[in-house]
């Protein structure tokens, strides 16, 4: 099971920091990804990092502005997003991945966390 949260009003040009932890004691094992989702609009990548957390990978859109990173020991995934744009608003996703090679498609994620809003007035 996951929970993210963190979420909240910012203003452009500011910062948040979502967390989304993790129940399960095999977090570990799992390639963890952020997705967000704006209205109207499909759900998009935004960063994973694997389950070592040797490897990250961002969407083009958020490189640069948002750092993904966890914490093993806390069962934890975090996105760090500074520089915050009004088309940053949107449901943000945590999910966790059993694949060998982390992945940025939705399908491959077999746990979802609930989603936390994150809204950046234009």
């Amino acid at each position: 099971q996951l929970q993210a949260c963190g979420g909240g009003l910012v203003q452009a040009g500011g910062s948040l920091r979502l967390s989304c932890a993790a129940s399960e004691r095999t977090f570990s094992s799992y390639n963890m990804g952020w997705f967000r989702q704006a209205p109207g609009k499909e759900r998009e990548f935004v960063a994973l990092i694997s389950w070592s957390a040797t490897s990250t990978v961002y969407a083009e859109s958020v490189k640069g502005r948002f750092t993904i990173s966890r914490d093993n020991a806390k069962n934890t995934v975090y996105l760090q997003m500074n520089s915050l744009r009004p088309e940053d608003t949107a449901v943000y996703y945590c999910a966790a991945d059993l694949s060998i090679v982390a992945t940025k498609k939705a399908t491959a994620y077999d746990y979802w966390g609930q989603g936390t809003q994150v809204t950046v007035p234009a």
